[in-house]
């Protein structure tokens, strides 16, 4: 193919070029700098041409592919697609290397002029979404995912071109939407650090930013939580980055091109330290299941791996019509194949995700009805609602304990929402009866579950039975002190099937008296939320 790269002397660019030629290509580098332009043409034996993206751009007619390595996309003024419609006019395919969420996801704007050419236009054809799509594909297969995490963490000795960096800093300390726990909720450009594991044992810290990803992947995957990190090597980078973010949250400092410049100089004096080993994680979650594709660029590879799915595509003998993010344009195994002659090193991997009610059941979990499994299998925050009939005790004694733990007062079909929050030390159960709310909290302890209630913690001895659940209280105790077995409250919980909807039936009676505290029934279904669009989509500028 003749293929054009614009911004083919830039750091991704002209590793880009590089794959490129070595598949044989017909490469023209493109760049408003035209001395950089020819030094790498001379290396690679290609053309070199002096184009301006904003400027006259004539010289794109005679090209099958124009590529779009020169960024930074975030900027590209009034009309960010001119120079994508013109490469669509001089009838060839336009790709690109865009991060930027709203560039990439605004290419469909393109679509009918793309469709009627018979040409794409595809956006984000680079480590995000392109090659992050294939891999979340990859390691769910036809399966919803529950969790997408992902995170981009390059070796300290990586170049750093100046795109890259604008992009990051004008980030830094300024609110983006992120998908998490089906709701799209504010987060701060480079914050909330997460350590991750490479292919050989290296951990590396990513701090969450916005791409493509971060907006497009809730609904095209169907995910509750959608998260993406970026990490520096070294910790004097990342935290200086991050005291950067928080300045620009408090202060009105503007990324201009004297502070890029001076943030790379800096950034330079530590170049000699650190290593030029990167990597990428991608990590799935599924109802009982971790997926992970884990990948290590040695030897300062890494750079390359932006153009990997742009090579990988280009091996195809067509190209599809239409404009479009690039989500999933290529597979997971082309990407490999097409990273073979890199000292590039990947790794899948799938664990067990156990959560608390299946480990202490075991394989006696497997004989409850697939929805009471359900009520149990979610990764991180799940919901369901449905109605209850509460009735509580007569007795003074019974009303006190029932008040005391926050019971629901007695009531008729009242609507009722269970919400279950995964936490690192087990689950958080929150109850809501009409207006009254009340919450627990279980974790999982060496002979059973412990679930607790302010100071009082009860011990919980799950069984199956019959096809139900039931969960009574085998001891209890106030703060660090046990209680004897004649304060132990009595308890038939138990959750069931019927007629295909999760059923529920609790009694609870006071110590001593075994008289009725509280005893509620009633039904329950999952909530699957509908994902609404992007907080910043244009049809849908706000989101409660």
């Amino acid at each position: 193919m003749r293929v054009l790269v614009l911004g083919g002397y830039g750091v991704f660019g002209q590793r880009l070029a590089q794959l490129l030629r070595r598949d044989g290509h017909d490469l023209t580098i493109a760049g408003r700098n035209l001395a950089s332009a020819k030094a790498v043409a001379a290396q690679l034996g290609c053309n070199a041409l002096q184009l301006d993206r904003n400027g006259d751009i004539s010289a794109l007619f005679g090209h099958d592919v124009v590529i779009d390595a020169a960024g930074p996309f975030h900027a590209q003024g009034p009309d960010p697609y001119r120079f994508a419609r013109a490469v669509l006019a001089a009838g060839a395919h336009y790709l690109d290397l865009s991060d930027n969420a709203e560039f990439c996801s605004g290419i469909i704007a393109l679509d009918r002029q793309a469709k009627d050419a018979g040409l794409c236009a595809l956006s984000g054809l680079s480590s995000v979404p392109g090659l992050s799509s294939a891999a979340v594909r990859a390691l769910t297969g036809s399966e919803i995912p529950q969790i997408i995490d992902i995170a981009i963490l390059p070796g300290n000795r990586s170049p750093r071109g100046l795109s890259v960096m604008t992009s990051i800093l004008t980030q830094a300390g300024k609110p983006f939407s992120v998908w998490t726990a089906g709701r799209w909720a504010k987060a701060w450009g480079w914050s909330d650090p997460k350590t991750y594991r490479l292919p050989d044992g290296t951990m590396r810290q990513g701090w969450q930013i916005e791409v493509p990803d971060t907006r497009l992947f809730p609904r095209h995957f169907g995910a509750s939580t959608v998260i993406f990190r970026a990490g520096l090597e070294l910790s004097i980078m990342r935290y200086g980055l991050a005291l950067f973010g928080l300045l620009r949250r408090r202060l009105p400092i503007r990324v201009t091109p004297f502070l890029v410049r001076a943030f790379q100089l800096a950034a330079g004096m530590f170049l000699p330290f650190g290593s030029a080993r990167g990597g990428m994680s991608v990590m799935v979650v599924t109802a009982t299941e971790r997926h992970f594709w884990r990948l290590l660029a040695e030897q300062g590879d890494g750079p390359f791996i932006p153009g990997v799915a742009i090579r990988a595509l280009l091996r195809r003998p067509s190209l599809p019509a239409g404009a479009r993010p690039a989500l999933e344009v290529i597979t997971l195994d082309e990407a490999e194949a097409a990273m073979t002659d890199l000292k590039v090193r990947c790794e899948r991997a799938t664990e067990p995700r156990a959560p608390i009610v299946p480990q202490v059941l075991g394989p006696d979990f497997e004989m409850l009805p697939a929805n009471v499994r359900a009520l149990h299998l979610n990764a991180e925050v799940s919901t369901w609602q449905g109605s209850a009939t509460v009735r509580r005790g007569s007795s003074r004694w019974g009303q006190f304990l029932a008040a005391a733990f926050g019971f629901p007062p007695e009531a008729e079909a009242v609507p009722v929402e269970v919400r279950k929050t995964v936490t690192d030390a087990g689950e958080i159960w929150f109850r809501k009866f009409g207006d009254h709310r009340f919450q627990s909290r279980i974790i999982r302890t060496q002979n059973g579950l412990t679930e607790s209630f302010g100071p009082f913690a009860f011990r919980l001895a799950p069984f199956v039975r019959e096809g139900a659940l039931h969960f009574p209280v085998a001891a209890a105790r106030l703060g660090p002190l046990p209680l004897p077995r004649w304060l132990l409250p009595g308890s038939d919980a138990r959750e069931f099937d019927k007629d295909g909807t999760v059923r529920f039936d609790i009694r609870l009676t006071a110590p001593i008296t075994a008289r009725l505290i509280v005893h509620y029934t009633g039904q329950l279904s999952a909530v699957v939320p509908a994902i609404p669009f992007h907080p910043d989509a244009p049809d849908h500028p706000t989101l409660a």
